[in-house]
């Protein structure tokens, strides 16, 4: 049996990802950002001060990758981290000044990167894929990305 890259949603997917991340590195690049850095920071511009295994669950990704990149961002002046009041084990990541000053550059850059991806797609096209996009997390978020083939 022969394997159709071309038809493979998990190999669509996956390349499709990193060319967004490609294109959104380039845009936030100028900012000082990295494409890892500005997911951290979508959160934290919405719910500031979330701890680590907060981002982790949101972001579903590694505790290592989270911790490394948290790391970064306090050495380069986006986060201030402080010991939960509540969790003496925990620590809250607060976003700085220059953090919050780069919203609206940073935002603007990731629109541009989406319309530059979404171009030539009419409206109903772009919510119909948003819209699969996101069933799709969905189904894998609930499993399907770890179920074995039986």
């Amino acid at each position: 049996m022969s394997f159709d890259k071309a038809r493979s949603a998990g190999y669509l997917a996956n390349h499709m990802a990193r060319l967004f991340a490609q294109g959104l590195h380039a845009r936030v690049r100028p900012l000082g950002l990295a494409p890892a850095q500005f997911m951290t920071l979508l959160e934290l511009w919405t719910t500031d001060g979330l701890t680590q295994a907060q981002l982790v669950e949101r972001l579903d990704v590694e505790q290592a990758t989270m911790a490394n990149t948290l790391k970064r961002m306090e050495r380069d002046g986006l986060i201030d981290r402080r010991p939960h009041p509540d969790d003496r084990r925990a620590q809250q990541n607060w976003l700085t000044d220059k953090a919050r000053g780069l919203k609206a550059q940073a935002v603007a850059a990731a629109s541009a990167q989406n319309e530059a991806a979404l171009q030539g797609l009419s409206a109903e096209e772009r919510e119909r894929f948003i819209d699969l996009t996101r069933r799709v997390i969905a189904n894998m978020k609930r499993g399907g990305a770890t179920t074995p083939d039986a």
